[in-house]
């Protein structure tokens, strides 16, 4: 350019040289976008040619192919590589006036403003000068808002034919593949195909299966973690599968011992014999010579190491399972009718499988020949695979030889690995029954003689004819003294061990009988009964069986109630009217206990089925057939009617709540979807869709004003359950019992929820509520301590010992926390109401539903398998 057109152009910004460096800068942006257009097309071959390289390595390509023609594939790819730079010599800086034309183009501008600023005027003069300059200006202030925006390389029109996806397609399927076994790497390109592996063709699937009562997934060994830094972490004694197909066949599979550093190879499994095969020589087995076989070693990891075939090499780091842990949960204690009642408390690190009590005697000689083996004493876990359990267990061993005797218990957990815990012992007297007439307990001691060593049947006999040497002084019944003849004599004839076990029971069924009548056989039939259909449960039995001996159960159960109600005519025990109300309310607690077992076992959930039932049985074993003192039964009655009416209250309060919940959802459901109100037939609009068959609900109908107007309603209701909280409060007091704090704080919480609810707010309300609930449960705990200690206070010293067996801390006569008309303190098991059972069968149906349609993948149905616990 010469000096006058540098002059020029410099008097064009020499008023403004911040304008000037604007223009600048964005001709050197718009000259850099048009060098990026024009280098990023050239980039397409090169790419293209590594993509298919790396692609072809990842599937394996060259380590199949033969040396000279991988040499030659490889040659041609790195040639093409590099000759996909030349056209990169030829690529030039854009001009300026590329970069103007692009600016104008790129921004839609008339008369060429960029160029403007590189343009002389014809006529040299100073107006003209002046008026050239001022439109240079002008043309220079445009510009310098412009924009050049990103490059736009326009790839099709260097490639009109779309071949670029195919390299790019095949790199994303050969990457998916590169994890699998089958795989190769980079480094195959490069090697020699005798480096590369021991036979043509290997390939290699290793897994590692846990133990089933872990409950851990199985672990993939690929080759993604081969190599690797961090270690594969499985459960001890799980079990490690090799399948190696093709190679030479003779491949080994060598696991190095971390502790120990000793070398183990994976032993081949033998192969599976098929149904009705004859000999082993029928399967022929993979040999060196057959190596199109598949072959597979298998393994039990019992410590960590690593695993290594041919050059690919596993880190295995086995998690050591632990023995369990099991121990006394206090101290075993005699239950009401004499059964053993153990508290006890256990954790494992996968769950246990089975716990027990051990029982064994300590005042035996040596060379006794027991009659019957060790009692049996199984400890119930609340559910299966339970890693920290804390129950109790009772069971009756009265009828047991040993029962009376001094024993050693102790408690021993068995993991699903086999490992056993165990318990420091402890010594104590094996409860025994306690006969009430001489007679029926001079006959249990017979049987005991014998059945406690066998070589002391004549002692037995002895102490038989004893009893009948005066038997009309010593026996007034007659069938009692004709029942005991005819013992002595099976006595005297026994002599093989079943003859021997057919006298023992004839025996202690001749006591019962003089004992307690058809109370104690009604007792043995109700524990066979829940005995059978415990065992049931433990196996899974079908719906059917369960069913069948549910049935069982109840009539046994009847019949024992029964037994104890004839009983008590018998011994001239008048029941008050109070008491009588109390015998019918336990007797429909056990009917709905027993419904709710089954309901639970039918539904699927056999773990709280036999929860419940466990929970059944240490009732029973409770169950108190003395009476309350007479002289203490008014005040127990008014004592029982205020907890009956805390009972009601605390279930009025729940009713409510759960209905202001209701409505308050329903109302922001409506405010939400906005309220439309009716239509002009009378219609309601926005009514939400409902399912084919399914009553839409009566919120569905109500507009917002009228939600809010029911919520305003429900005040007076909550107003009417704090009137009953201050009379309750009235009556506590005139008892001599306190009412405490938390009474005080749920009314405060129930006149608050009031407020809300006079004012439609619902949240709020059914916050307030919820407190109350939560101060009037906590009350209800004080209340009933202070109830027992004053029970305890006014009764004698050998009442107390009767409270503290069968109606400790508020538990009915069976033994357990008073029927759910009172306060729950969590202190017994959960029975689910009738809404949790519907909803369990529900879920139920809907997985089996699910299960029935094939077209699901294999995954999901093995996975509603396990749902459904099928096996």
């Amino acid at each position: 350019m010469n000096a006058p057109d540098q002059g020029s152009r410099k008097g064009a910004f020499r008023t403004d040289p911040k304008l000037a460096r604007r223009v600048a800068v964005k001709r050197f942006l718009a000259r850099l976008v048009l060098f990026a257009e024009r280098l990023t097309p050239l980039f397409l071959p090169p790419l293209s040619i590594a993509a298919v390289f790396v692609s072809l390595a990842w599937f394996g390509v060259f380590r199949q192919l033969p040396d000279l023609v991988r040499w030659a594939l490889v040659f041609a790819l790195t040639f093409g590589f590099i000759a996909s730079f030349l056209p990169f010599l030829r690529l030039r800086w854009p001009a300026p006036a590329e970069a103007d034309r692009l600016l104008e183009a790129r921004n839609h501008l008339p008369h060429q403003p960029v160029a403007v600023q590189e343009d002389e005027p014809a006529f040299d003069t100073p107006f003209a000068r002046a008026l050239w300059q001022e439109h240079q200006r002008r043309m220079a202030e445009k510009i310098a808002a412009l924009d050049a925006g990103l490059p736009r390389p326009d790839i099709a029109r260097f490639d009109r034919h779309g071949l670029r996806a195919l390299p790019a397609l095949l790199l994303v399927t050969a990457f998916a593949f590169s994890g699998s076994n089958g795989a190769g790497d980079l480094a195959d390109a490069f090697r020699s195909k005798a480096l590369t592996s021991t036979g043509p063709d290997l390939r290699i699937d290793a897994w590692i299966t846990p133990p089933p009562y872990t409950g851990r997934a199985p672990v993939f060994l690929t080759g993604r973690n081969a190599d690797a830094a961090a270690a594969v972490s499985v459960p001890q004694f799980s079990a490690m599968t090799i399948r190696m197909t093709g190679g030479n066949g003779d491949e080994p599979a060598l696991f190095r011992k971390a502790e120990s550093d000793a070398v183990e190879e994976v032993a081949v499994a033998a192969p599976a014999q098929p149904v009705g095969t004859k000999a082993a020589t029928d399967t022929a087995a993979p040999t060196a010579t057959d190596p199109l076989k598949a072959r597979t070693h298998e393994m039990k990891l019992a410590e960590s190491g690593a695993l290594s075939i041919g050059s690919q090499v596993w880190q295995i780091d086995v998690i050591a399972d632990k023995a369990p842990e099991i121990s006394f949960d206090g101290t075993p204690k005699r239950s009401a009718n004499g059964a053993l009642e153990i508290g006890f408390a256990a954790k494992d690190d996968y769950g246990l499988q089975e716990a027990r009590a051990e029982i064994e005697p300590l005042d035996m000689p040596a060379d006794a020949t027991p009659l019957y083996p060790l009692p049996e004493y199984k400890l119930d876990l609340p559910r299966h695979n339970a890693r920290e359990i804390k129950g109790v267990s009772s069971r009756n061993l009265t009828e047991h030889p040993l029962s009376g005797k001094k024993v050693r218990i102790t408690l021993v957990a068995r993991d699903g690995a086999g490992q056993e815990g165990r318990s420091q012992p402890h010594e104590m007297v094996l409860p025994a029954r306690g006969f009430v007439e001489p007679l029926a307990a001079a006959l249990a001691e017979e049987r005991q003689v014998f059945t406690l060593d066998t070589r002391a049947m004549g002692r037995a006999v002895a102490l038989n004819e004893a009893l009948t040497l005066r038997a009309d002084e010593t026996i007034p019944n007659l069938t009692h003294y004709i029942m005991i003849e005819s013992a002595l004599a099976r006595m005297k004839l026994a002599r093989t061990t079943d003859e021997l076990k057919d006298t023992s029971n004839h025996l202690w069924e001749i006591a019962l009988g003089i004992d307690d009548g058809d109370v104690s056989l009604a007792e043995r039939k109700l524990r066979d009964a829940q005995q059978r259909l415990a065992d049931a449960l433990e196996r899974n039995a079908p719906d059917e069986e369960i069913k069948k001996l549910m049935d069982e159960l109840r009539a046994a159960m009847q019949e024992f109630m029964q037994a104890m109600a004839e009983r008590q005519q018998q011994n001239g025990a008048q029941p008050q009217q109070n008491e009588t109300a109390q015998n019918t309310l336990r007797q429909q607690d056990l009917e709905n206990m027993m419904d709710q077992i089954e309901n639970l076992a039918r539904s699927g959930n056999k773990d709280a089925a036999r929860e419940m039932l466990s929970e059944l049985q240490r009732m029973m074993n409770n169950l108190q057939a003395g009476r309350p003192q007479r002289g203490n039964q008014q005040e127990n009655s008014q004592m029982r009617q205020q907890v009956d009416k805390l009972g009601e209250l605390m279930q009025e309060q729940q009713k409510l709540m759960e209905e202001t919940f209701k409505l308050d959802q329903a109302l922001k459901d409506r405010m939400q979807r906005g309220d439309p109100g009716d239509g002009e037939d009378g219609e309601f609009l926005d009514r939400p869709p409902q399912a084919d068959g399914q009553q839409p609900s009566p919120t569905d109908q109500m507009t917002a004003e009228q939600l809010r107007e029911a919520l305003k309603q429900l005040r007076e209701q909550q107003q009417g359950l704090g009137q009953k909280l201050q009379d309750l409060q009235k009556g506590l007091a005139e008892l001599g019992i306190k009412p405490g704090d938390n009474f005080g704080k749920a009314e405060q919480e129930m006149q608050g929820a009031g407020e809300a609810l006079g004012k439609g707010q619902g949240s709020r309300a059914v916050e307030g509520q919820g407190k109350a609930l939560e101060a009037l449960r906590q009350g209800a705990r004080d209340m009933m301590g202070q109830m027992m200690q004053a029970m305890q206070g006014q009764q004698g010293q050998g009442q107390g010992q009767g409270m503290s067996q069968g109606n400790q801390t508020g538990r009915d006569p069976l033994g357990r926390p008073r029927s759910s008309s009172g306060p729950d303190f969590g202190e017994r098991v959960k029975v689910p109401d009738e809404i949790d059972v519907q909803r369990a069968r529900e879920i139920l149906e809907a997985i089996r539903e699910k299960l029935g349609d094939n077209a699901g993948p294999e995954l999901e149905r093995r996975y509603l398998e396990r749902l459904l616990d099928i096996r």
